[in-house]
């Protein structure tokens, strides 16, 4: 399967996560639906690396350990926006990683006292963050304040995770042991939110279904992803990935009959627009340590 086509399936099975999710958010809290999304990924991400001949066992747990804290708090303040807030606005919010990166690469380069900041990095925020106002605009009433933070939180989040899994890929860590380490981290995360929130001792079916299916579809999709951006070009790769954002438009309307106005709609375009152009720069500006500028997200 071309990289393309596997970026096409992996973005529709991302947004498909997210109506498992939002679906599921009607019973189960955040930190269950992380604990089962966890369980899933370990038995799904050990049989693929037994079959392929990878070993779990790593140099390295301490790095794993920061990258799981990191990534599970992102994953389940997303899972959070996403039962609280229209779909498209809950992914389109953890999709500002890329605007995120672009303003820690300015701070950066505040920070070590460099000459002139890239301009065009300065713009990509700023029309990121135009973006946003502009997608929460019609939903950001008192009872959705609280999810839109939580959302930007866990693109911020993201954004942190995406940058240790770079640190990691050059310490020589496969992509398969980097995931495997994060579903036993939202596993681990998961079961203390449920064993101190409260557990659901009896379970539907549609609700177990539910929960399986949100492991499967965001295992295969990180699965799809990771081969991808091994075999595929990496901004290419980048741009198809913000089609999550329009499966999961469509899915909004189509399911929970999301409203549709042409603020959001605006803001969802310019968000993709600078989220691309902040890929972009950051690869150039990072070009002497490709190729692992551009990382897949790995599911945060």
């Amino acid at each position: 399967m071309s990289a393309p086509l596997l970026m096409i399936c992996a973005s529709f099975l991302f947004a498909t996560m997210g109506v498992c999710v939002k679906y599921a958010s009607d019973t189960y809290g955040p930190g269950e639906i992380v604990m089962y999304r966890g369980l899933v990924g370990v038995i799904g991400i050990a049989l693929l690396a037994r079959a392929r001949g990878v070993s779990l066992k790593t140099r390295v747990p301490m790095m794993h350990a920061w990258r799981s804290i990191v990534g599970v708090s992102a994953l389940t303040m997303w899972f959070y926006a996403i039962g609280h807030m229209p779909l498209a606005t809950a992914v389109t919010l953890n999709y500002m990683s890329s605007v995120w990166m672009a303003l820690f690469l300015i701070g950066g380069a505040v920070v070590l006292g460099a000459r002139g900041v890239d301009p065009r990095l300065v713009a990509t925020v700023l029309v990121g963050f135009v973006g946003v106002a502009l997608v929460l605009q019609p939903s950001m009433d008192r009872d959705q304040l609280l999810p839109g933070l939580v959302g930007l939180g866990s693109g911020i989040l993201s954004a942190l995770a995406y940058l240790q899994v770079t640190t990691l890929g050059r310490v020589g860590e496969p992509e398969i042991r980097v995931v495997f380490y994060f579903s036993i981290g939202g596993f681990v995360t998961g079961l203390v939110m449920s064993l101190l929130q409260g557990w659901h001792a009896h379970h539907t079916l549609t609700g177990l279904l539910l929960l399986v299916a949100t492991g499967v579809t965001a295992t295969t999709a990180q699965v799809l992803m990771t081969r991808a951006y091994a075999i595929g070009k990496p901004l290419s790769n980048a741009s198809l990935q913000y089609l999550g954002i329009a499966f999961s438009f469509v899915y909004g309307i189509a399911l929970f009959h999301d409203p549709l106005t042409w603020a959001a709609i605006g803001g969802m375009v310019l968000i993709v627009g600078a989220g691309l152009a902040a890929s972009r720069l950051r690869a150039s500006t990072l070009a002497t340590s490709a190729p692992d500028t551009l990382q897949p997200p790995l599911d945060n």
